[in-house]
């Protein structure tokens, strides 16, 4: 897994909110800097590796905890 070093909590947001505020605070990152996402809309399973498939950016890994999905997500350019 990769080193974390911004986490943004956008639990309880539904779609499109969760990709829009990760692209917001990903335009903000150095590339190659990694954002942990923590979301709980089940739409964010298809809607955050559709939108690092898009944007050039790397899904570096995915998981659910309790019912919060996980996505850490590095920036590329």
């Amino acid at each position: 897994m990769a080193a974390t070093q911004e986490t943004l909590d956008v639990r309880g947001l539904l779609c499109p909110l969760p990709v829009l505020k990760a692209r917001k605070r990903l335009q903000s990152m150095s590339p190659g800097e990694v954002l942990r996402i923590e979301a709980t809309d089940p739409a964010a399973v298809i809607d955050v590796p559709h939108y690092c498939n898009e944007s050039g950016n790397t899904l570096v890994h995915q998981a659910e905890s309790d019912g919060v999905f996980i996505f850490d997500v590095r920036k590329t350019s």
